[in-house]
């Protein structure tokens, strides 16, 4: 529901002064969602400052410093690390320190979670209606990764060419977010001949930039080998205009990195692992929804078959 609503289209989006009347409910279910999220961040915060406090207890008592009472070693997350910045006097512009490690976590949520799981589910569901696409994958992974593990290594993972370009070409048709974060001009700006004052609200629609036929060949065709040939050159990292599913600038994701990283992985260890398949081989229905990311409208139904020796599974 969080995910749901973070997109939603309401009425006051539109028409501010109608905004009093949150026609369909939508506004009374976001605040409801709201303040449910805000009670599970605030448990985690607060859990998070228990174990601060007890391993600070513990040192002082001259116990073991990188331990804990169950003997693990101490690791330090990210709200934890949030913690610490507070307790080193950093200064959160006047605001509850509490509230913007909340926010701030939740905004890692929003961003980090959800963009994956769409991004690795349209991967999946075109190389189902590009079968070809797919034994090339296959046929690549088989070359590339060991046949003794299910999970590629990170230098095996660099040498798979083409399901990086298969990524890239779903971020292309489908990015996670096809219009980007909102931002605001803080100056009066002449972009294009055209005066954009001071205040003015930019959303950039990333869609159409990465279907821009003056650009790309066949725009709405899957076509993954664009980026092994006539593409080559072009990344996601944010200074290729023609392809920015994760932004550009100082505003871009700053978790660009991770996020490859892991739809590369995912994607090859399920692809290596096993042979994907729909029942009685129908096309992948590849209806768009409409909310903050761009999730299919249906739920993607696949059946699996290993690929591997059956020891390996029993062994992972």
């Amino acid at each position: 529901m969080l995910f749901r609503y973070l997109g939603q289209f309401v009425v006051r989006d539109a028409f501010p002064l109608l905004g009093w009347a949150d026609l369909g409910g939508y506004e009374k279910e976001m605040k409801k969602v709201a303040a449910e999220m805000d009670l599970i961040l605030d448990e985690w915060l607060h859990e998070h400052k228990r174990k601060r406090d007890h391993r600070g207890r513990g040192r002082g008592r001259g116990r073991d410093r990188d331990r804990d009472d169950g003997g693990e070693a101490d690791e330090e997350d990210f709200m934890d690390v949030l913690l610490s910045l507070r307790d080193e006097g950093e200064d959160f512009s006047g605001y509850d320190s509490d509230t913007v490690i909340k926010s701030t976590c939740l905004a890692m949520i929003a961003a980090g979670t959800d963009t994956t799981t769409v991004t690795v589910t349209w991967a999946i569901s075109l190389l189902l209606n590009n079968r070809q696409a797919l034994n090339n994958v296959q046929k690549e992974l088989n070359q590339v990764v060991s046949k003794e593990r299910i999970l590629p290594n990170d230098d095996e993972l660099t040498k798979l060419v083409y399901l990086q370009a298969v990524v890239k070409e779903t971020l292309r048709l489908y990015p996670a977010a096809p219009l980007s974060s909102p931002r605001q001009f803080i100056a009066n700006c002449n972009i294009g001949g055209y005066q954009v004052p001071e205040g003015t609200w930019l959303i950039v629609n990333l869609w159409k930039i990465h279907t821009d036929p003056r650009v790309w060949a066949d725009p709405l065709e899957f076509r993954p080998e664009r980026f092994i040939t006539t593409h080559s050159h072009v990344d996601v990292k944010g200074k290729d205009y023609e392809l920015m599913p994760f932004g550009s600038g100082r505003r871009g994701c700053p978790g660009v990195n991770f996020g490859v990283q892991m739809v590369h992985s995912t994607l090859a260890t399920l692809l290596h692992g096993f042979d994907v398949s729909t029942e009685d081989n129908v096309e992948v229905d590849m209806t768009e929804s409409f909310g903050l990311t761009n999730a299919k409208a249906t739920p993607l139904h696949v059946f699996l078959s290993p690929r591997l020796s059956p020891d390996l599974f029993i062994s992972s």
